[in-house]
């Protein structure tokens, strides 16, 4: 399992930046607003200014701000408030003994699975998939509840009482839970920080993609063996595909009845209102016949 990293403190400051996509600065009042009422305080990165043609900043810029966030001991925590496309384009320039050597909460999901992969991997540190700050107004109170785990340590257990779930395969399971935006995973394939699948939970979900499109991507991850040593598999949100629900499941149920492992689909995790924050890198529990997830804390007092 990954190192879990220490909580947050009422008063502690956190950063905020911008890893992929430009920033619209004047929505950032949501986000900061949210930080306000979680009783933060926060620093502001070059990047959430910052525009490089549709990058919040050239990838210089953007690994710069990343890194002086890394190393202010003052900083407890980095949140990426807004997600859409170039955090694979500085991964293979952070510095992730740095990283290793600073442990502190980092907070994002979407495009930032690029970078979950790579910290979970080369620093070998937990971090948070959880929904993007600038989307603060648009998350539930249950959403919005979730980020209480960066305060004390809680296990996390997801059950029918939260959403309503589907075994796609039965059994019972325990690993490390990995993943993220299933474009993302696939897009790590054949670089150095290809996702690692043999023994762990695999996340998957995903946004504006089709039946045949998400269909495309997993028999990519197939082919590159990336199902063959699985653990298990929490299928999360999947919005916007222009296809029912039943066709989604139909389709996982393809690629992981007979993989002899637990599937469960159904879960709050992704592009959705509903987007409940989890720790990766840490050890879960799925049973499929309960449909229940557990997952151990991401943080240590």
């Amino acid at each position: 399992m990954k190192s879990t990293v220490p909580c947050l403190q009422k008063g502690d400051l956190v950063g905020v930046v911008a890893l992929s996509s430009l920033v619209e600065p004047e929505k950032l009042g949501e986000a900061v607003a949210f930080l306000d009422e979680l009783g933060l305080r926060y620093i502001v990165g070059d990047t959430i200014h910052a525009k490089h043609e549709y990058l919040a900043g050239s990838d210089e810029i953007r690994l710069a701000d990343f890194h002086e966030m890394v190393k202010n001991p003052e900083v407890k925590a980095i949140f990426c408030v807004k997600g859409g496309y170039g955090s694979a384009r500085i991964a293979d320039k952070i510095d992730y003994a740095l990283i290793e050597e600073n442990p502190k909460i980092f907070w994002g999901f979407s495009d930032v699975t690029y970078l979950h992969c790579a910290i979970n991997e080369y620093a070998n540190m937990v971090t948070f998939h959880g929904p993007m700050l600038m989307s603060a107004n648009k998350m539930d109170d249950l959403s919005k509840k979730m980020f209480l785990q960066l305060f004390s340590p809680m296990e996390i257990q997801y059950t029918e009482a939260i959403s309503p779930l589907t075994t796609i395969a039965g059994g019972i399971t325990r690993g490390e839970m990995i993943g993220g935006n299933l474009y993302r995973l696939v897009s790590t394939l054949g670089t150095k920080f290809e996702v690692r699948t043999e023994g762990r939970i695999l996340l998957i979900e995903d946004v504006n993609e089709t039946i045949p499109v998400i269909d495309s991507m997993l028999q990519h991850l197939k082919q590159a063996r990336k199902f063959e040593q699985l653990a298990g598999v929490v299928i999360g949100s999947f919005t916007q595909t222009g296809s029912d629900e039943e066709a989604l499941h139909s389709l996982m149920k393809e690629y992981f009845t007979d993989l002899g492992i637990p599937v469960v689909a159904g879960f709050k995790f992704g592009h959705e209102t509903t987007n409940i924050a989890i720790p990766l890198g840490t050890e879960a529990i799925l049973d499929a016949q309960e449909k229940v997830l557990k997952i151990l804390p991401g943080v240590h007092v």
